[in-house]
């Protein structure tokens, strides 16, 4: 698959779904005929095993009782701690890898683990004075959500695998990037988010100085914050202690 930057995201998202699609067809044909194992499965795509759902907080019953034992277990609205931050929560959209809005549309709030939260205002902080801010993409994320990606996808090389969820399913991860306060416009980052080439790659280097000191300015705060990088995506970044935080699945609308 070439991995050049696509300018046309419909052109985009086609070429990652071609892609798991052949992936997929390579591993159903053996010895000449389809495997067993090909047929369409109760949790994802055809020739996917199906999987052990993981323990996860469904009832707010049960996350209300989690909250009072641990208060850090709270998932905070980021606006009550960053009242500068923009959404552009990509997943209420159609603007998505995936071409499908995965969120409510209406959705207007988004959420981390009190912990996640508290550090992610203090990165705000310390962009401030240089009259930078933060856009989130995503943060929070439902546990269906993912099993929803995982029916739509089914290739962890792109979406969590349901057996284990994901950091936005613990409400420690975050998919951001760096805004002009005076603008609101984006700082120049090399892809857009979700660009699953290895131009979004920490690591890859064939771009402009300003866009890699962009990069290295984002990363460095978000370090310093506590947050770790995910070096495969320039703009996801979650906190280490993932087991400390159960999955969860409940809805946005049950935390308004």
């Amino acid at each position: 698959m070439d991995k050049k930057i696509y300018k046309d995201r419909s052109v985009y998202r086609l070429s990652i779904l071609l892609e798991v699609v052949f992936d997929r067809l390579r591993t159903r044909f053996c010895w000449g005929g389809l495997l067993l194992a090909g047929c369409m499965l109760p949790n994802g795509l055809p020739g996917q095993p199906a999987y052990t759902k993981p323990p996860v907080i469904e009832k707010m019953q049960a996350y209300r009782d989690l909250i009072r034992t641990d208060p850090d277990q709270q998932l905070i609205e980021l606006r009550l701690l960053i009242p500068a931050i923009v959404y552009d929560l990509r997943y209420a959209s159609t603007h998505n890898f995936t071409g499908q809005a995965l969120y409510p549309v209406s959705l207007s709030a988004c959420y981390l683990r009190r912990p996640a939260a508290l550090a992610l205002a203090r990165v705000a902080a310390a962009l401030q004075p240089r009259g930078l801010g933060l856009k989130i993409f995503d943060a929070y994320r439902p546990y269906h959500i993912t099993e929803r990606f995982w029916q739509l996808i089914g290739d962890d090389r792109y979406v969590a695998h349901p057996a284990k969820g994901s950091g936005h399913n613990r409400g420690i991860a975050v998919d951001l990037t760096l805004i002009d306060l005076r603008t609101g416009k984006e700082i120049d980052m090399g892809t857009d988010f979700d660009n699953f080439t290895d131009s979004a790659h920490h690591t890859f280097t064939k771009l402009d100085k300003p866009i890699l000191k962009n990069r290295d300015l984002l990363r460095n705060e978000m370090i310093q914050a506590g947050f770790v990088p995910l070096e495969t995506e320039w703009w996801h970044y979650a906190l280490p202690n993932g087991a400390g935080y159960p999955l969860l699945n409940i809805s946005f609308k049950k935390l308004k």
